[in-house]
């Protein structure tokens, strides 16, 4: 008996929907991220991208639990010399939440280049409307 390894031109993809109200954001974006990589299908293959789209609305009404509000810091560069710059979480979801999920969730997908194509597959909205109604997306369950 042969090992079944798909292939890019047969994989078939889905659209799904993530509502992120009130949902704690690492236990979302764990499951968003199997879909993206495709584990959640029986013919997932590491070398081939099989993951789905997947469309997560509502990103500024995403839950942290404890104290990550006030104490979490997230890093960046502006590029210039000594331009280390830190903010905290609360913070930036006031100002961009999507930055916060695509952040959380580039770190849980592999660091290559099928990586950045699974994370082309994820849109992120910070409230309820988004344009993809015409691919019809179906309800993502995530277990709390």
């Amino acid at each position: 008996m042969n090992t079944f390894m798909s292939k890019k031109e047969t994989v078939k993809r889905n659209w799904y929907i993530v509502n992120a109200e009130d949902k704690v954001l690492g236990r979302m974006l764990t499951t968003v991220s199997r879909v993206l990589q495709g584990k959640h299908k029986p013919e997932y293959t590491p070398h081939v991208d099989a993951g789905d789209f997947v469309i997560i609305t509502n990103a500024s009404k995403i839950k942290l639990t404890g104290k990550k509000m006030q104490e979490k810091i997230h890093y960046y560069v502006t590029g210039f010399q000594g331009g280390l710059r830190k903010r905290m979480v609360g913070k930036t979801l006031e100002t961009a939440p999507e930055k916060v999920l695509s952040r959380s969730v580039r770190r849980m997908l592999p660091r290559s280049k099928l990586g950045k194509t699974m994370l082309k597959k994820l849109k992120i909205y910070a409230g309820a409307e988004h344009p993809h109604q015409a691919q019809q997306p179906k309800d993502l369950v995530i277990r709390n």
